[in-house]
């Protein structure tokens, strides 16, 4: 069933989320959610406050106060590795792909993270742990085959064409399987065939059940895939809804598109 049929409901919330470093507030009062069956745009010039949101849902930073739910639970100040556990997973602005791996070595990097086997069970080479490891590199080869890069997978990562290391950073956060994922500028540093190409995977992923939280700078690609955005301007949101309202808003305008 399409994800977009599904009751609608807030599957990540941010409520009054402030963030202080010293006395510079990084975030003040931000709330805003991510509902079942949605691609939100998060978007504002530079300084705005849109990688700090991710640092905070994903525990890399502390909030000075508000909250981070994810489904009924906070998931606010947990470690990085619980909060992708718990169904959440991200990709950087600056790719970071272990560059000596092969494609496939990468994603099934990111599968360790639902094993179940523990370090004797990878010494010893039990039965047991055999047979997850077939699981965990069919699971990667179906990630690569998802987002179109399964003919790199014995590649070095290194040497893989720059639209498709993207993508493959996007499979392996795909491979924890997450209920939300978070992407941070895409689409940053292709040409436009390429950021084409990378809204159709975007599409397939949220068609797929998996809701997609981006911040990106091409408003072309927002603007033809976001169900909603917000936007962000010196960590205070300043606006939000459907792409078109967003355009029309004389703040926005003001802060972030230009006359």
């Amino acid at each position: 069933m399409d994800s977009r049929s599904m009751t609608i409901q807030s599957e990540l919330t941010l409520s009054d989320v402030c963030v202080n470093f010293g006395g510079l507030k990084a975030l003040s009062d931000v709330s805003f959610d991510v509902r079942t069956g949605e691609i939100v745009g998060l978007i504002g010039p530079n300084g705005a406050g849109k990688t700090t949101i991710f640092n905070v849902i994903t525990g890399v930073y502390k909030a000075s106060s508000g909250d981070v739910s994810f489904g009924d639970a906070s998931i606010l100040g947990q470690r990085p590795h619980l909060v992708l556990k718990a169904g959440v997973a991200r990709t950087f602005q600056n790719i970071r792909l272990f560059t000596a791996m092969t494609a496939l070595e990468n994603v099934m990097v990111a599968l360790h993270s639902r094993t179940q086997k523990g370090i004797f069970g990878a010494i010893l080479r039990t039965p047991s742990q055999k047979k997850e490891e077939k699981m965990i590199r069919d699971k990667a080869r179906k990630a690569l085959q998802f987002m179109g890069v399964e003919d790199y997978a014995d590649e070095i990562a290194s040497n893989l064409p720059y639209g498709h290391q993207r993508r493959l950073e996007i499979a392996r956060a795909l491979a924890s399987e997450p209920t939300v994922i978070l992407l941070d500028e895409p689409a940053a540093g292709m040409n436009p065939a390429e950021s084409r190409e990378l809204m159709d995977y975007i599409l397939k992923i949220r068609d797929h059940g998996i809701n997609v939280l981006m911040v990106e700078h091409d408003m072309k690609v927002v603007m033809g895939i976001c169900d909603r955005i917000v936007v962000l301007d010196h960590g205070v949101l300043i606006s939000e809804g459907s792409p078109e309202q967003v355009q029309r808003d004389p703040a926005v305008i003001e802060a972030y598109l230009g006359q």
